[in-house]
């Protein structure tokens, strides 16, 4: 292409990006002016209660002096926490299993055993559960938080909860690497100590959800269905389109100049990466809520709010740390690089093999939220297009993905909201031996709420099978050409952070210290405005006093006061304002991220890229398609089975009911199964669909072949009799299809069609 073409499209991209921002800036605008309507209109009865304002002035007053004896226990908690070695902050008593500091390979992990409250029992028997929590500047908890939690919910079912935690300050020379191993070890240690059990689920929340994947995908077959929670598993994924919600964490990356920022940060740490930053970049994510909502929920609520408020922070107020070897992994290889689905990241030093994520042979349960600007679907869901070219790749290698989607919460909400726990938490561990038994393929999992007893709310479960090219087209309605300018963003990232190590690196390390770097994180805005505010300040030694004296004689206004009300619209004015600016910043960094690095992907990569490989339209012009139907004729008594149960099964949505039933029916026929692990059975039933599906006649007609053994074939002859006349069977009725093809496979098999009763069937 030449310099002017160049140029022209150039220009298209900007006068793009414009219309884009011109959209954002005008929405933002209507959204603050609609807020602040309500605001002014809240605290307008305020101006002629003059009569209340003594009433107003001591409850105000009584208030905040609560609302600031209440941050000075966060300090003090802060202090505490940290004298304490920032243990995990869980809701359950645990006890240490495994500690990853003793492995020959140390690592700051380790693997707890939850406790089972008193009231509550656990069956060592059922399907351990093992739960991985975030590394991502937090410590560790938020998995088990509260009683309605994914730890107080697995508990509750009856089954064993192990938690994988960290320790504050990482062992030397510790790599990601290093603790994919030591996770590796944990699930052997799990399995050891549950050897009648089913694998362990695994339950991955957030980063420890791609630490999930790596996990299953370096040792296939060691553990059971994988749950990733708000996991991005597709980092450069995301929403770039006029009425489409902001991601403003994607663009990150790009506008700091790729990963060389880490580096300088870890290298000021000597050699250790601060949480901190991590947790400023989410508070500036919504400064409305960091300077002003979360705070006045605490001094409008100061009866009530603060022991909750003070639960949250002692998680929230908890900074660890990383080694410049974990963060430059990270960044390099995750945030900027996009790596882990491509194949691109090693298994380990010096390995030869790569992750490969089509290894994994567990289910993978997906769930992510619509109200997740930190983990957007895309980037939760895309990846599976990127690992899996085609729904028929998934249904060929046995695997089983199910996608369960939360319409609003956040990305913390998804973690530690109660709701959340007790309906999809809930129905995700009663439904997960159901899942093991769906065929191979793409699934959407559908919850819908009703009115049981007591108006109690009872669930109902269903799994709508799913095309991948349609769930990307939907996710994705720019064809994720969006997604184009991120490669520039590695390209420049790769230079920066080379030219960092180059001129710059020797002359940090050098002049860094263990105690300048100590100093440093000491003094970290959010560490300070913690200590700083806490009994170690002399000033506040009046104010516990002063809040004791508060609460014996509260003199409290109802919420719906009108000078009450007229301060919640003050507030609300004030949330609004710094909305408006979050929106303006978001859709300026927008803007600035396509407008650099679109056109520099426009005027340098797009021209070199070779073009994509289009996927045939034709499904049976599919690599994989013909590899199945190439093998045919192919296969023994797992593959007729398979085949047969394709052929007869009803399709279409499947009611959990409907799995229910099948786990009872494949206890009480468990003879007639073929003896193979359950994983391969998977494999070997989504080859046979394909075979069924694409070529129904010739997969007929070449069952004799997958059973040359008469007792072969009487076996699955003696079990299609029996399940056709099985009351469970007659209850939900054969279609005239299903009895046709009955007849079809009778007769392929050499056994001579009966003539049966209708009301037989």
């Amino acid at each position: 292409m030449d310099t002017g073409e160049k140029l022209s499209r150039s220009v298209d991209i900007s006068e793009r990006i414009t219309r884009v921002l011109q959209h954002r800036v005008q929405v933002a605008g209507e959204q603050f002016r609609q807020r602040a309507t309500e605001a002014t209109k809240a605290m307008q009865p305020a101006a002629a209660a003059g009569w209340a304002w003594p009433q107003y002035a001591v409850d105000c007053a009584q208030r905040a002096v609560i609302f600031w004896d209440t941050l000075r226990q966060r300090g003090n908690n802060y202090l505490e926490h940290a004298q304490q070695g920032q243990p995990p902050v869980l809701h359950f008593k645990h006890e240490m299993v495994l500690d990853g500091r003793t492995l020959q390979k140390p690592v700051n992990y380790a693997l707890l055993r939850i406790v089972p409250p008193e009231g509550v029992s656990v069956d060592a028997l059922r399907r351990p559960y093992i739960i991985i929590d975030p590394r991502g500047g937090h410590g560790p908890g938020i998995g088990g938080f509260k009683d309605d939690s994914q730890v107080g919910v697995a508990l509750h079912a009856g089954h064993p909860v192990y938690f994988v935690m960290f320790f504050r300050d990482p062992e030397p020379g510790q790599t990601l690497l290093d603790v994919c191993a030591a996770e590796r070890e944990f699930v052997r240690k799990v399995r050891a100590l549950h050897p009648d059990s089913a694998k362990p689920a695994i339950v991955g929340n957030c980063q420890g959800g791609w630490a999930a994947m790596m996990l299953a995908a370096s040792e296939p077959g060691e553990t059971g269905p994988l749950v990733i929670v708000g996991a991005p598993m597709s980092y450069w994924g995301g929403a770039w389109r006029e009425g489409e919600g902001d991601n403003p964490m994607r663009y990150a990356g790009g506008l700091l100049g790729g990963t060389w920022l880490a580096s300088l940060s870890a290298d000021l740490g000597n050699g250790k990466f601060d949480g901190a930053h991590l947790v400023q970049n989410f508070e500036n994510l919504n400064p409305a809520n960091t300077l002003v909502d979360k705070y006045y929920k605490v001094f409008a609520n100061a009866d009530t709010e603060p022991a909750r408020f003070l639960e949250f922070e002692r998680w929230w107020g908890g900074y660890f740390l990383m080694n410049r070897e974990e963060i430059e992994w990270i960044t390099r290889n995750l945030f900027i690089g996009n790596k882990l689905w491509s194949g691109e990241v090693k298994s380990g030093p010096g390995a030869s093999g790569a992750f490969d994520l089509r290894q994994i042979r567990a289910p993978i349960i997906m769930f992510a939220s619509l109200g997740d600007n930190i983990t957007p679907p895309q980037q939760a869901f895309n990846w599976v297009a990127d690992v899996y070219k085609s729904t028929e790749e998934i249904k060929a290698r046995g695997q089983v993905i199910v996608g369960l989607m939360q319409k609003e919460v956040g990305h913390l909400g998804i973690f530690v909201s109660g709701k959340v726990a007790q309906k999809e938490y809930t129905q995700i561990v009663s439904v997960m031996k159901s899942i093991e038994l769906l065929a191979p393929g793409l699934y959407g999992m559908e919850i819908r709420e009703r009115a049981g007893e007591g108006g109690r709310p009872e669930y109902e479960v269903e799994f709508h099978e799913l095309r991948l090219e349609d769930i990307v087209a939907r996710l994705n309605r720019m064809q994720r050409v969006d997604e184009k300018p991120f490669e520039a963003v590695a390209a420049v990232s790769e230079f920066n952070q080379r030219a960092y190590e180059l001129f710059a690196q020797p002359l940090v390390q050098a002049t860094s210290y263990d105690f300048i770097a100590s100093m440093a994180r000491r003094f970290h805005p959010l560490r300070l405005q913690r200590w700083a505010w806490s009994d170690l300040n002399p000033w506040l030694a009046w104010l516990p006093g002063a809040a004791q004296f508060a609460k014996e004689h509260r003199q409290s206004l109802p919420a719906d006061h009108e000078m009450r009300r007229a301060e919640a619209g003050l507030a609300d004015l004030a949330s609004a304002a710094l909305e408006y600016q979050r929106a303006l910043r978001d859709a300026f960094s927008e803007a600035l991220f396509f407008h650099i690095y679109g056109n520099l992907f426009s005027l340098y990569i797009a021209d070199r890229e070779p073009a994509p490989v289009a996927q045939p339209a034709d499904p049976l012009e599919l690599p994989i398609v013909k590899e199945a139907l190439a093998s045919i004729d192919k296969g023994g008594y797992p593959e007729a089975f398979a085949r047969v149960g394709f052929l007869v099964t009803r399709r279409g949505d499947v009611p959990l009911s409907r799995l229910e039933a099948g786990q009872q029916m494949v206890k009480d026929y468990k003879e007639f199964l073929p003896a193979a692990p359950l994983e391969q059975m998977r494999r070997i039933a989504g080859e046979q669909e394909i075979i069924a599906t694409y070529e129904p006649e010739k997969a007929i007609a070449a069952l004799p072949a997958l059973l040359p053994d008469r007792k072969d074939r009487e076996r699955l002859l003696t079990l299609l009799d029996r399940l056709e006349n099985d009351v469970r069977v007659r209850h939900d009725g054969l279609t005239p299809e299903q009895q046709t093809m009955l007849k079809r496979v009778r007769r392929a098999l050499g056994q001579p069609v009966r003539v049966r009763e209708s009301a037989a069937l």
